[in-house]
């Protein structure tokens, strides 16, 4: 694989060594009309970190979100997961509060509450799977060891009630199939994603959550594929 692999491709280089900041993202699988589809939105292009761009809703970990007490806790297997090569030291509370960072810029982004019916409810995390960790290469204005979660829209508790006033930092938000997805303006780890995602969809399931999730990260000149099994 080469240097500018990842979802940070093509953006411009930094003279220093930036030390990645943990973030998390949310992958939402809708079921309920024909073909499955992804909740996207679409970056404001104002933005230094991949402007204009359609991902996933996501973004960093903030402090208080490893304080956040969930109702129902991960999986097992999911916290398992998130524990094995977590930098620094291994840390339950930093693995829940990456999970919470999810539905919190999911919220934030799309307005959209998973797991829980007000903002301020405790979240059930039990819904969520670990499907993938991507850590951008050394050299970039911006740095990020990302970890892409896994749910269902079905845990939405506002599905169609969105609270999103399109002045975030996703412009728009849309549930689209991965036909419509095909012609966007995708980041390369935002297709990465989808191309692994789509057998599952094919047979109208999400992984186990003790599936291993794919490690991708950059060692050398050389861009890793690698796995995280519970």
């Amino acid at each position: 694989m080469t240097y500018d692999h990842p979802e940070f491709a093509g953006s411009k280089l930094h003279s220093k060594v930036l030390r990645p900041k943990d973030s998390a993202t949310l992958i939402l699988v809708r079921w309920d009309r024909g073909a499955p589809r992804i909740l996207m939105g679409q970056r404001a292009g104002g933005h230094a970190f991949m402007p204009n761009k359609f991902v996933f809703p996501g973004g960093r970990l903030e402090a208080a979100d490893c304080r956040v007490k969930p109702a129902r806790d991960l999986d097992p297997a999911t916290l398992a997961k998130l524990m094995r090569r977590m930098r620094g030291r291994p840390s339950e509370n930093r693995a829940r509060g990456l999970a919470h960072a999810a539905l919190r810029e999911t919220w934030e982004e799309a307005g959209l509450l998973f797991g829980r019916s007000a903002p301020a409810d405790p979240p059930d995390l039990s819904g969520l799977r670990l499907f993938m960790r991507a850590i951008t290469p050394p050299g970039r204005t911006r740095r990020y060891d990302s970890r892409f979660f896994l749910g269902e829209a079905e845990a939405l508790s506002n599905l169609d009630r969105p609270y999103h006033d399109g002045g975030g930092e996703l412009l728009t938000i849309a549930w689209l199939t991965l036909e419509e997805i095909s012609g966007l303006d995708l980041p390369l780890i935002t297709i990465d994603a989808l191309k692994r995602l789509q057998p599952f969809l094919a047979a109208r399931r999400l992984p186990p959550s003790d599936f291993p999730a794919s490690f991708q990260y950059h060692r050398g000149k050389n861009w890793i594929e690698d796995e995280i099994a519970p």
